[in-house]
C-alpha cells in the first residue's frame, strides 16, 4: 500500500545493510533469545560465540533496547552472537562466561548514561534503575563503558573491543563531566577500546564483523564512518590528509613596540628602524643648495650601483596567486581540534571546540575531527571520522522487521513464569506497546544529546512496516488489552518530514530546523503522519492509538488537520509538551520557541477539545536552572505559571550531559550558538546548590517548603509585593507546619526522605497539599473524618 520512499533526498553513498554476503554461521538459524549462558549456547549447537555483546541493561529482546538490535542484525548476518547482561564487574570472570569470541566484544553503558542513570541532577545516588528488574538500582557501575571494556581486555586481551551506545557516543572527544566537575579525556583513550562506535551504529558494526571475519585487523580500519580511533604520530594510515589547525580562536597580530617617551621624534624613528619626516626633508633641502653651489655642510654618500631594487613576483605554485583559493576536498580533509591539555585549562577553547564539533554533524558535509591527548612520547591523536550514512526507509523497515521476541529474557522470570512481579524492568514496561516509526531530531535543543547521537536528518520507516508490528503487537505480545501506547521517537510528529532540496540538506551547517523559526526550506507535511494513524487506529483488535512522545508543538500547528486528529483521537486525557520556559533569556539559549508558539498551539487544542466533547488537559514542562537563566527570568514563569493555573508536581533540574551545548555554556560560561572569541558573549550560570534549590522552588511556588526561601529572595530582589495572602500574591506571608523535605512525584526517584512526624499545634491549620498527616481530631485514629463546622 505504501512504498518504502525515502523522505530525504539524502544521497546515500553506502553500501546496503542487505548487500553482505552472510557469514558461514548463518546455518544455525536464528534463535528465539540470542544466548546468555553456555546451555543455552548448546541447545542451539553452538561450540562458541562470533560476537559477544556486554550491555549495562537487563537483556530485554525489543527494538527499543540497543543490545536486542545490534545482537539481531549482526544475527541476520549470519553470525553467532551472545549477550552477557549486567554482569558483576568486581572481576573478569563473569565476562567470560561465553567463552571467547572469535571476532570481538561489543560493548554498550546501556540505553541510558551509566552516571545519569545512577545519579540526579543534584548528584543524589538513585534508588532505582528502570532498565533492571525488579526497578533495583547499583547492578552497573559508574562509567560503565569503561569498566566493561577493561575486563573484557582483562579476559581476553587479544579480541578486539568494539565500544558503543550513548554513553561512548557521547564522549568521543575530551569532555566537561558534570559529576566530577571537570573536563575528562576521549573515553576511545580512558576505555582503551580498539574502535568507538557512535551514533545509529548498524552500518559500522556489520561492516566491521565482515571485515573482521575477512582476517583483517581492526587497527587497519580507519576508514569507516560513525568511529573514532587512536592514531599516533608518524602512523602511515594518515598520509594524504590536509589538516585545517583549529586550535586557537585568536590569530595573534603584529606586536607594537612601547614608545620611550624620553626620546626625541627622530631617535624614536631610528628605534624603529625608520628615519623623521623632518630630517629627510632637511637632507633634501641641503642638496639642493649643494647643487646650486653652496658651499658642502656635510658630505652625503654615494648610492652603490651595484644594488638594485628588490622586485616582486608572483608565485605560481601558491594556491592564492592563482586566482580562486582551491579548498581541500572535504572527504580528505580533518580539523585539528584544541588539544585535551588546551580545553581542560581554557575554558574558551573547550568552547570552541564544542562548537566546531557541532557545525560537523551533517553527514552531507562533515569533515573529519583530530584531537591530541598527551605530550611527548605519550602523544596520542583521537581520530573522529564523519558522521554514518543515514539508513534508507527500506533499511529502517529492514531493522525493525528482525525477529524480535519483543519480550524480557526468560532469565528474568518470576516463580510465575511472568515478567510483571517483583521481577518486572520498568523499562520495557513502559514501551512494551509502543512503536518506534523513526529516528533523528533537527531540533537541536541545547540541552539535549539526541543530535549528537541520531542526527539531524529523520529516517523515517514505512506505514507496511509500521502496521506490521502493531500487528505483531496486537497477536504476540502477553497481556495486550487493545491500546497502542505510542507510535513515535525522539519527537512525535516529525515523521517523513525533511529538507526540500538535496544541495540544501547536503550543504546546510544549521544546529535546528525549527530555530528561531521553521525554516523555509523545510518540508512540514503531516499527511503520512495522519494517514499511518488512521490506518492503525482501523486495525482489527486495536482500540486506542496513544501518542506519548514529545510533541513538536511548533511544527503541529503547521497542520491544523494534524492537531485535530491528534486531539480527537489520540489524547488520553492529558497531553504532554516541553515549552521549557516562558522567558526569552533561557529560550535563546535552549534554542526553543517562544511561548507565543504554546500559546497558539493551546488555542488550537482547546477548540479541537470542545469539538470533540472530551476533557482534555496540556500539561506544560519547564526546567530550572538551565544556562542563561536569571532570577527573575524565573520568577516571572512563576507568576505565568499561577497566573495560568499550573502547579508543577515534577520539576526537572537543567542536567549537564556529556558534549551537550548547554553543557558547553555552563562550563564555560561561553554560548557556543554563536563565534567563540576571548570577548565574546558570556552566559549567566546557574551554579551552587542555593540558586539551583531557588529556580527549584519557583517552579514550585505552590509548595510551602519553598516558601521561606522565595519570600527572602523576593526580598532581596525588591519584589516584596509579590508576597501575601492574595490571589494576585505568588506567596503567602503565613507558614504552616512543614518538615522541610521535598519527594518527588517519581517513585523512588532519588534518596528517601522521611516524614517526621508533625504534632498538631494548637491554632495552626495544617494542609494535606503539602503532605501533612491529618489533623488530630481527638478520635484516636488516624483516618477520623475531619470536623465540619455547622453553618450558623
Amino acid at each position: 500500500m505504501n512504498a518504502p520512499v525515502d523522505v530525504s533526498f539524502f544521497t546515500r553513498a553506502a553500501k546496503p545493510l542487505t548487500s553482505y554476503r552472510k557469514y558461514w554461521a548463518s546455518r544455525f538459524g536464528t534463535s528465539k533469545f540470542l544466548p546468555m549462558s553456555r546451555a543455552e549456547m548448546d541447545v542451539l549447537g553452538w561450540d562458541s560465540c562470533d560476537i559477544i555483546v556486554v550491555t549495562g541493561d537487563a537483556y530485554v529482546d525489543h527494538p527499543s533496547f540497543g543490545m536486542a538490535v545490534i545482537g539481531r542484525m549482526l544475527e541476520a548476518q549470519g553470525f553467532r552472537v551472545g549477550i552477557i547482561a549486567q554482569p558483576d564487574w568486581q572481576s573478569a570472570d563473569p565476562f567470560k562466561a561465553l567463552g571467547k569470541p572469535n571476532l570481538f566484544f561489543g560493548v554498550t553503558a546501556g540505553n541510558m548514561d551509566s552516571m545519569i542513570n545512577r545519579y540526579t541532577a543534584d548528584r543524589k545516588i538513585r534508588s532505582d534503575d528502570a532498565y533492571t528488574p525488579g526497578d533495583i538500582g547499583g547492578k552497573r557501575p559508574d562509567r560503565a563503558a569503561l569498566v566493561y571494556s577493561q575486563r573484557c581486555r582483562e579476559a581476553y586481551k587479544d579480541v578486539p573491543i568494539i565500544l558503543g551506545g550513548i554513553e561512548g557516543s557521547l564522549r568521543r572527544i575530551a569532555h566537561y563531566d558534570y559529576w566530577s566537575d571537570k573536563v575528562r579525556r576521549s573515553v576511545v583513550i580512558d576505555a582503551k577500546c580498539d574502535l568507538l562506535l557512535y551514533g545509529n551504529a548498524e552500518r559500522a558494526i556489520v561492516e566491521i564483523a565482515h571485515r573482521l571475519a575477512a582476517k583483517e585487523p581492526v587497527a587497519s580500519m580507519t576508514d569507516i564512518r560513525g568511529t573514532a580511533f587512536i592514531r599516533r604520530s608518524g602512523d602511515e594510515t594518515a598520509q594524504g590528509w590536509f589538516e585545517i589547525d583549529s586550535t586557537n580562536v585568536d590569530a595573534p597580530g603584529r606586536v607594537e613596540a612601547h614608545v620611550n617617551p624620553y626620546l626625541m621624534i627622530s631617535e624614536q624613528a631610528k628605534e624603529q628602524g625608520a628615519t623623521c619626516a623632518r630630517e629627510d626633508e632637511a637632507a633634501e633641502v641641503a642638496v639642493k643648495a649643494e647643487s646650486a653651489g653652496s658651499p658642502v655642510l656635510t658630505k652625503l654618500p654615494q648610492a652603490n650601483p651595484a644594488i638594485k631594487p628588490l622586485t616582486f613576483v608572483p608565485n605560481p605554485s601558491l594556491s592564492h596567486m592563482q586566482g580562486k583559493i582551491k579548498v581541500p576536498p572535504r572527504d580528505k580533509s580533518v580539523i585539528r581540534l584544541p588539544s585535551y591539555e588546551q580545553v581542560k585549562s581554557d575554558a574558551v577553547l573547550y568552547a570552541h571546540a564544542n562548537r566546531v564539533l557541532h557545525l560537523e554533524t551533517n553527514p552531507g558535509n562533515a569533515r573529519a575531527l583530530v584531537q591530541a591527548h598527551g605530550e611527548g612520547a605519550t602523544a596520542r591523536d583521537v581520530w573522529i571520522t564523519p558522521p554514518p550514512i543515514p539508513l534508507t526507509t527500506a533499511e529502517m523497515d529492514y531493522v525493525f522487521d528482525l525477529p524480535y521476541a519483543r519480550s524480557p529474557h526468560p532469565a528474568y522470570q518470576d516463580e510465575a513464569g511472568s515478567h510483571d512481579g517483583a521481577t518486572k524492568i520498568p523499562a520495557w514496561e513502559m514501551i512494551r506497546f509502543s512503536v518506534n516509526i523513526m529516528r533523528g531530531c533537527f531540533g537541536g535543543c541545547t540541552f539535549c544529546s539526541i543530535t549528537e547521537h541520531e542526527g539531524r536528518i529523520i529516517q523515517s520507516r514505512s506505514e507496511d512496516s509500521v502496521i506490521r508490528e502493531i500487528e505483531a503487537i496486537r497477536d504476540t505480545v502477553k497481556g495486550f488489552t487493545g491500546a497502542i501506547s505510542d507510535l513515535g521517537g525522539p519527537t512525535a510528529n516529525m515523521y517523513r518530514i525533511g529538507c526540500k532540496s538535496p544541495e540544501i540538506e547536503a550543504a546546510c551547517r544549521k544546529p535546528s530546523c525549527v530555530y528561531p523559526g521553521i525554516c523555509s526550506n523545510l518540508n512540514t507535511d503531516h499527511n503520512p503522519l495522519i494517514k499511518m494513524y488512521r490506518r492503525a487506529r482501523a486495525l482489527k483488535g486495536v482500540k486506542k492509538i496513544l501518542i506519548s512522545s514529545g510533541l513538536r508543538y511548533d511544527l503541529a500547528v503547521q497542520s491544523p488537520e494534524y492537531v485535530k486528529e491528534l486531539v480527537t483521537h489520540h489524547v488520553g486525557g492529558y497531553l504532554k509538551i516541553a515549552p521549557e520556559h516562558t522567558e526569552q533569556g533561557p529560550l535563546t539559549k535552549m534554542m526553543k520557541p517562544g511561548i507565543g508558539s504554546y500559546d497558539k498551539f493551546k488555542q488550537m487544542f482547546e477548540k479541537y477539545t470542545l469539538e470533540a466533547g472530551k476533557k482534555q488537559f496540556l500539561i506544560p514542562y519547564f526546567i530550572a536552572a538551565h544556562p542563561g537563566t536569571s532570577d527573575e527570568d524565573m520568577m516571572n514563569l512563576a507568576i505565568w505559571l499561577k497566573k495560568n493555573g499550573f502547579r508543577a508536581d515534577q520539576v526537572q533540574t537543567f542536567y549537564p550531559s556529556p558534549m551537550a551545548t548547554a553543557t558547553t555554556m555552563y562550563h564555560t560560561n561561553k554560548n557556543p550558538l554563536r563565534k567563540i572569541t576571548r570577548d565574546s558573549e558570556t552566559v549567566d550560570i546557574v551554579r551552587g546548590d542555593k540558586r539551583r534549590r531557588l529556580h527549584k522552588a519557583f517552579l514550585r511556588y505552590h509548595d510551602a517548603n519553598n516558601w521561606p526561601l522565595l519570600r527572602e529572595a523576593l526580598k532581596a530582589m525588591g519584589r516584596a509585593d509579590l508576597i501575601g495572602n492574595g490571589k494576585h500574591h505568588l506567596i503567602p506571608t503565613f507558614q504552616p507546619l512543614t518538615d522541610g523535605g521535598y519527594v518527588s512525584a517519581r517513585k523512588k526517584n532519588s534518596t528517601t526522605v522521611a516524614l517526621k512526624p508533625v504534632t498538631p499545634v494548637k491554632g495552626r491549620i495544617l494542609t494535606q497539599h503539602t503532605g501533612l498527616p491529618p489533623r488530630d481530631n481527638g478520635s484516636g485514629k488516624p483516618g477520623g473524618k475531619p470536623f465540619v463546622r455547622k453553618p450558623r
